[in-house]
């Protein structure tokens, strides 16, 4: 998707002004992502606490991690490149904050996927043994992993806003090796491994070598198959768009359009796991009981306001 206009500013930060069409078209998408995030993830994450006793899951820490992360980027990340769409950019510290962020969300997410698919392998419930604590561990590590080379770019000032991407990111400008380096140790560590795990861990336990303790298809485990075939499709683009970076000696970024198109795919990644949620029955059922005592609670209880004796 091109955009027009683009001028660079006293800070340095890109900025650019998008035409009518290409808003009229990018606006809505992303606040309907932004409010099908926001909205599916926080309700999940109230379910998984209130209504924690209506529905089996016994691997609610990685579920937990992938619906806290699912929702901060949809507030925050989501959001931010609405706002830079409607205004022309971003400026700092909010554009360092924002790709730091990006990147943590991004790792976090499929770091719990990885660790759900291993328990769901292992058998592993997320209590009762040492070896739930190390699983428990490895959701957090994903958290920092993220954190670490998020703040990498911002550290070396890599980061300007993109208007192909509507958020700040890295760009290149110098080193092919710096940037070969940076991308093969962040992905190698916090994206490549997991992704072999969540590739391989599903398709030993479809094909019956699991030790899962819970063969249940009530479990809220059984939607794992559905979340990693999802991911995998709303994050090729953004895989794609990166190989493309690391096949270019000029270090010039890969197409706007596909840019666009990366971002827009993973943030319909985030809007997508509470609807791969309600798949799940007695999930889908606890939700559907907090709305409606919800709504209960919210009528007003009939009064008694006069009696009227009758007389045989």
């Amino acid at each position: 998707m091109s955009t027009v206009n683009e001028t660079v500013n006293g800070t340095g930060v890109e900025e650019t002004a998008w035409s009518q069409t290409e808003k009229s078209v990018l606006v809505p998408i992303l606040s309907a992502e932004m409010v099908l995030g926001a909205l599916g993830n926080g309700l999940a994450l109230i379910v998984k606490v209130v209504r924690r006793n209506q529905f089996q899951c016994i691997y609610w820490f990685p579920f937990a991690s992938l619906t806290l992360s699912d929702f901060s980027c949809s507030v925050l990340i989501i959001s931010g490149s609405l706002l830079a769409v409607l205004t022309g950019g971003q400026r700092s510290p909010w554009c360092e904050l924002v790709s730091l962020l990006k990147f943590t969300f991004m790792t976090a997410s499929i770091g719990s996927i990885a660790v759900l698919c291993v328990q769901r392998f292992l058998g592993v419930p997320s209590t009762g043994s040492g070896l739930s604590v190390i699983m428990a561990l490895a959701c957090l590590a994903s958290w920092l992993t993220g954190i670490i080379f998020g703040a990498v770019p911002v550290i070396y000032d890599w980061i300007k806003y993109d208007p192909s991407e509507m958020l700040c990111a890295v760009f290149w400008e110098s080193s092919y090796s710096d940037m070969l380096v940076y991308i093969l140790c962040a992905f190698s560590i916090s994206i490549f491994i997991p992704f072999l795990l969540m590739l391989f861990c599903p398709l030993l336990t479809s094909a019956g070598c699991s030790k899962n303790c819970s063969r249940s298809q009530d479990d809220l485990s059984s939607v794992t198959p559905l979340i990693v075939m999802f991911y995998l499709l709303c994050y090729t683009p953004f895989a794609v768009s990166e190989l493309i970076l690391l096949g270019r000696l000029d270090l010039s970024p890969s197409p706007d359009w596909l840019r666009t198109l990366s971002s827009v795919m993973a943030y319909l990644d985030c809007g997508l796991n509470p609807i791969i949620y309600c798949t799940n029955q007695d999930f889908r059922e606890a939700v559907l009981g907090l709305i409606w005592t919800s709504r209960k609670s919210s009528l007003p209880e009939p009064v008694l306001t006069s009696m009227r004796k009758l007389e045989a």
